[in-house]
C-alpha cells in the first residue's frame, strides 16, 4: 500500500447565492471523479474551505440517492476535513469539482491558493472541473506571475453561464476572468464534454466533463 496514490479532492463550502438562489457543490462532478479514482485504485481524502458537511446544489442532487454509485460520495460529504487543517503535502495530485458555490468560496481561500500555487511550483498534477478552475484564479508563482498565464484549460463558459441564467448574479465570468489572467482558455460548445491537458493542468468545462477529466487526471498520474 506505500506505493498507492493519493488524491485530495477540495469542494465548496457555499450554499447560497442569494434568497432565491440555493447553490453548493454540483454533485456528478465529484460523484463520477470520487469513484473513477477508486476504481483506479487511488485513496481520495475530501477537504472543504469549511469542513464539516457539504452543501449539495439541489439541481444535481441525484434522484435514487440509494444507489451503489451514489451512496459513497455522499457518505465521503457528511463529515468533510476543513482545509486549513489539511496537510496537502502529503498527497500527489489535487482535484477541484465544480458547483456555483465554487465562484464564492474558492477565488477568496487563501489555503486554495497556496495550495495550488505550491503543486504547480512542485509540477504536481492539479485538476479542475467546471466551475473548479475557480481556484486557479489567485494561484501565483513565486515571481508573482498568475500559474495560469499561458497555459492551455478550459472551464465553464459565458455561453453556459448565459445558458443558466446566472451569469448576472456571479462576481465574475470564469472564462472572462481566466482569459484576463493571460490563459489560453479553449472552450466546446455547450454542454458538450471537453477537456483540456497542458503538462501537469488538466481541466474539463462542465458538468458532462467529469468522467473524462477524472479520466484524464489518472492518466497522467500514471505516467
Amino acid at each position: 500500500m506505500e506505493d498507492t496514490k493519493s488524491i485530495l479532492i477540495v469542494v465548496t463550502s457555499y450554499a447560497r447565492i442569494d434568497a432565491q438562489h440555493p447553490t453548493g457543490l454540483w454533485f456528478e462532478e465529484f460523484a463520477v471523479p470520487y469513484e473513477s479514482f477508486a476504481e483506479a485504485g487511488y485513496l481520495a481524502t475530501v477537504a472543504s474551505i469549511k469542513g464539516g458537511k457539504v452543501p449539495i446544489d439541489p439541481r444535481s442532487l441525484p434522484e435514487d440517492q440509494a444507489a451503489i454509485a451514489v451512496k459513497g460520495p455522499l457518505a465521503a460529504l457528511q463529515h468533510t476535513q476543513r482545509l486549513m487543517e489539511v496537510d496537502v503535502s502529503e498527497f500527489d495530485a489535487v482535484f477541484f469539482p465544480g458547483g456555483h458555490g465554487t465562484m464564492f468560496d474558492f477565488p477568496h481561500s487563501r489555503e486554495v491558493a497556496e495550495l495550488v500555487s505550491h503543486y504547480m511550483q512542485q509540477g504536481k498534477p492539479v485538476a479542475a472541473v467546471c466551475h473548479g478552475p475557480a481556484a486557479l484564479t489567485q494561484a501565483k508563482y513565486r515571481d508573482g506571475s498568475a500559474v495560469v498565464k499561458g497555459r492551455k484549460l478550459t472551464g465553464f463558459s459565458n455561453e453556459e453561464e448565459h445558458a443558466v441564467e446566472l451569469d448576472t448574479l456571479m462576481p465574475f465570468l470564469l472564462e472572462d476572468k481566466l482569459r484576463d489572467l493571460g490563459a489560453e482558455v479553449q472552450v466546446a460548445p455547450q454542454w458538450q464534454a471537453h477537456v483540456v491537458i497542458d503538462g501537469n493542468l488538466i481541466t474539463g468545462q462542465n458538468p458532462q466533463s467529469s468522467l473524462k477529466t477524472a479520466e484524464a487526471l489518472i492518466q497522467v498520474m500514471s505516467g
